[in-house]
């Protein structure tokens, strides 16, 4: 296949690889012969294409092919040694003998020194069958030799045979001469008196001797590798059998759709695969506690990502009333401004301007609590004085007798209980707030006739000294559905709590106000309910400079001036 295209720069002819002439382009890079392609295409890195297996063995087999490897050395040294040292043995053995038959034949051949040529003493008894022996001249050259026979008078050597002997040192080392047609001998010459005489022994004994040591530590040597291997293969299988769990967890693991935020729990190593004693062991325990930190991390996530959702939830909520909320004053003052606008013949002015300021009154209490609320969250800091708690609360209910007949009549009744002053450091303003809006919301969702009692509670105890205040009517109580959730902003429980004729809906931030500013003072806002039986707990810790024995407590105006003991109630009716 052939492509050619037109550029300004000349055309570019493109080949296959089959086409024998190189293609050509109009340009050559430096150093580079033309129609060379380079070494590597662009955008593929050096290595290993992917995909493609590593050529590593696993952990068994390098284990296995490692212990093999080394027991195979081991025996090769085992059985060199021995073979080295059994030579050593054998030759010193056969060099000695050597020795002892030079001797034996120079002295034969000292008998008659001027028979330079004389081998007549190897007719004598003493020497062994396959012993040869030789007369030298001065130069080492062989002047006669003969070979022993067994049951045969002594035979020459010949020429050849005779010249492997040659030139051989009289100084008594042993050495090892090939004869042609005789095999290896192992040789040695000895002067005495002018006299030199060559001795040899056959060395076919030794190394028969040695060969068959090699043959046999060879085969010895063989079955115990494979005895060893077979042995060696079971053992690291059983070994690795933890690991191979382990490694089965992990892939498990891995598997997991940990994305997805699904609950399933993770596997675990078993019990048996992580004792610390063994290093599988230490694997398998730390890959449980990964998979532990795994899972808190992922319960974490599901909570936050809950916590996240609940509060955009809440947050869509609040808006949502907070813009209802503000949308009922202002239609109000919108269409009550629509009437002034029309004439005066159009209604009664005094009745507008009177409906106009109560919802910009209502509107303005609602702004003024939401910002509360967002400097509480922000953390600012309130004014801080002590605040004498128990003066505090009978004014809050004080004013709430005043209104009583605008409220249809509630029993409202002051239980002081001070076993220390009831002196708390705070913003009296905000704590007022507090204290007026638990009043309020008991006012509001309670029927006529309800009985409220406030109780300003002040104890010394190991833990400190605490100061808490009750509100507590005998009402029909909050649902339990909406007990939950009473202190966040914007609940309401008008479908749930009977409503005072004649009066208006709270706005649903009373409560959270409060329980927000008791948490600005360090303190806790609780509640319990259930049917004929409501009562609201503020806590909040007493001044540090409180003693605890109470020399005076100052009571509030309402209260019955005589004097009595502290804790003793105080009813004030109207």
């Amino acid at each position: 296949m052939t492509g050619t295209s037109g550029l300004r720069s000349g055309r570019v002819r493109v080949r296959t690889v089959d086409d024998e002439p190189p293609f050509d382009l109009p340009g050559r890079l430096p150093g580079r012969r033309p129609g060379r392609l380079p070494g590597r295409l662009p955008g593929r890195l050096p290595g290993r294409l992917p995909g493609r297996p590593s050529g590593r063995r696993s952990l068994r087999d390098r284990l296995l092919l490692f212990i093999c490897a080394t027991l195979a050395a081991v025996c090769a040294a085992m059985a060199l040694t021995t073979v080295l040292v059994q030579r050593a043995y054998l030759l010193g053995n056969l060099d000695d003998r050597v020795t002892d038959a030079a001797e034996h034949s120079l002295g034969g051949a000292a008998l008659h020194p001027e028979l330079d040529r004389d081998l007549t003493f190897l007719g004598e008894r003493g020497h062994p069958a396959g012993m040869l022996a030789a007369r030298l001249d001065g130069h080492g050259r062989v002047l006669a030799a003969a070979l022993v026979d067994e049951g045969a008078p002594p035979r020459n050597l010949t020429g050849a045979q005779s010249a492997a002997l040659a030139h051989l040192a009289a100084d008594g080392s042993p050495h090892t001469r090939s004869v042609p047609g005789l095999g290896t001998y192992r040789v040695t010459a000895l002067e005495a008196d002018g006299v030199r005489v060559l001795a040899g022994l056959p060395m076919d004994d030794v190394q028969h001797l040695i060969g068959r040591l090699v043959r046999v530590e060879g085969g010895v040597a063989a079955a115990g590798l494979t005895a060893a291997g077979c042995v060696c293969a079971v053992v690291i299988r059983r070994q690795l059998r933890p690991l191979g769990r382990i490694a089965a967890t992990a892939v498990a693991v891995s598997h997991a759709t940990l994305g997805r935020g699904e609950g399933t729990a993770l596997t675990r190593v078993p019990e048996r695969d992580t004792d610390p004693g063994s290093e599988a062991g230490q694997v398998g325990a730390a890959l449980n506690r990964m998979i532990d930190h795994v899972e808190s991390s992922l319960a974490e996530r599901r909570r936050s990502e809950e916590r996240v959702r609940r509060s955009e939830e809440r947050m869509r909520r609040f808006l949502a009333d907070a813009s209802h909320e503000l949308r009922t004053p202002l239609a109000s003052i919108a269409g009550y401004a629509e009437l002034m606008n029309r004439g005066p013949d159009r209604g009664e002015p005094l009745l507008a301007w009177r409906r106009v300021s109560a919802e910009s009154a209502r509107m303005t209490g609602l702004v003024e609590d939401l910002l509360l609320l967002a400097r509480l969250d922000e953390g600012r800091p309130l004014q801080s004085a002590e605040v004498d708690l128990a003066s505090l609360v009978a004014e809050a209910v004080r004013y709430e007798q005043y209104e009583r007949a605008a409220a249809d009549g509630h029993d409202w009744r002051l239980d002081l209980r001070l076993g220390v002053p009831a002196m708390v450091v705070g913003d009296e303003a905000r704590l007022h707030q507090v204290v007026a809006n638990l009043l309020a919301n008991a006012r509001t969702h309670t029927p006529a006739g309800t009985t409220v009692v406030v109780t300003v509670e002040a104890t010394a105890g190991a833990r400190g000294a605490t100061c808490a205040v009750r509100v507590r009517d005998d009402g029909p109580g909050i649902p339990p559905g909406l007990l939950p959730t009473v202190f966040e902003r914007f609940t309401r429980g008008d479908a749930s709590r009977s409503r005072a004729a004649g009066t208006a809906g709270g706005s649903g931030l009373g409560l959270a106000v409060a329980a927000a500013i008791t948490a600005a003072h360090g303190g806790r806002i609780d509640v319990h309910s259930e049917p004929g039986r409501t009562e609201f707990t503020v806590e909040l810790p007493v001044a540090a400079d409180v003693v605890t024995d109470v020399e005076h407590v100052v009571r509030p105006e309402g209260a019955r001036r005589a004097d009595r003991p502290a804790g003793q109630a105080v009813r004030t009716d109207g």
